[in-house]
């Protein structure tokens, strides 16, 4: 295996398959297709996958949708869609199934996924903080909690780490491999850290609260479920209510405003648009300076909750260490 100038990587030679044909034209994408499985079948392996293509696949899987893709990558649609067809072109498979809602994997797009994520994991994994000055620590987190748990308390922390250079990186999931030097993740889970590579601890409970504006127009307390449902509901991609409206068997007609992540679905109550959903540790700043007022607690005991994962490599950074404590000591 071996790197070459143009950014390819090639297995076994440089003498690849190439899309133009020996006659100077382009060959059409059917020729090109039967040309890959035709060496494939030979035995070749003689192929040349474009690594930026592999990572745009990486992220178009995670997201199932092209422009939601293209957004997080800061590309047009049109170009994640023309790597993705030249990947299949490259593989001589079809890799997505495209549909009015969005993308989804074939059967050979989803092993090509698995495969994809465990190198860029590796990758990733090795290649943390190589290059990095010591002071940079690199915390993993979801959106949400990035907004309304993090950047209210960023004053506290570099008061108390002053020297530290915090880099944070937002995660619609769960990150996949295993952390490397300076890193810390906070996740939500119903168990401990299962990598063997990593240290956890358990932060909070996940318990879930319905919040409003102060100024919205809502029924007089104590307010219980049957009645809370029958408001205007802002939820996001848990989709809690709808779960709770299952759960309790609630009939009628309801409101439904859905966001993707709970921060705007936080957002759009405080604007008195509607009820939102969240969990506790979200909404105490809002609760304290009076932007939200809880209306409702789930009363029931939470399976759920918040974590803090570490490298089990790097106890011996007494910086993270220290991190880790503060990080505890905020969800005391």
């Amino acid at each position: 295996m071996v790197w070459c100038m143009s950014g390819y990587l090639i297995s076994g030679s440089c003498a690849g398959l190439d899309p133009v044909s020996t006659r100077g034209s382009r060959l059409t994408k059917q020729e090109t297709f039967t040309s890959v499985q035709k060496n494939h079948r030979l035995g070749r392996g003689m192929r040349q996958i474009n690594l930026n293509a592999l990572r745009v696949f990486a992220v178009v899987a995670s997201h199932g949708n092209l422009q939601r893709a293209a957004e997080a990558l800061n590309l047009s649609r049109g170009a994640v869609s023309q790597r993705i067809k030249q990947l299949e072109i490259d593989l001589g498979v079809v890799l997505l199934k495209r549909g009015a809602r969005g993308v989804s994997l074939t059967a050979e797009g989803e092993r090509c996924r698995v495969a994809v994520d465990e190198a860029l994991s590796i990758l990733e994994t090795a290649l943390a903080g190589i290059g990095e000055e010591d002071d940079r620590v690199v915390l993993h987190l979801g959106s949400s909690t990035a907004t309304k748990w993090l950047m209210p308390r960023m004053g506290a922390f570099a008061q108390a780490f002053p020297t530290v250079s915090l880099t944070t990186e937002v995660h619609e999931k769960i990150l996949s491999r295993s952390l490397g030097r300076n890193e810390i993740a906070i996740w939500p889970g119903r168990a401990q850290d299962p990598n063997a590579n990593h240290k956890s601890r358990r932060l909070t409970d996940i318990r879930l609260v319905a919040v409003c504006s102060p100024d919205f127009l809502r029924p007089d307390w104590p307010m219980g479920p049957e009645t809370l449902l029958t408001l205007p509901l802002l939820q996001d991609a848990h989709r809690r209510w709808e779960k709770l409206i299952e759960a309790i068997g609630h009939g009628g007609a309801h409101k439904l405003l859905n966001f993707d992540r709970s921060a705007l679905a936080l957002d759009a109550a405080i604007g008195g648009h509607g009820v939102a959903i969240a969990p506790t540790y979200m909404v105490e700043n809002d609760l304290r300076s009076k932007r939200l007022v809880d209306v409702w607690v789930d009363p029931e005991p939470s399976k759920d909750g918040l974590y803090v994962s570490w490298s089990k490599d790097h106890l011996g950074q007494r910086r993270v260490a220290r991190i880790v404590d503060w990080i505890t000591a905020e969800f005391a």
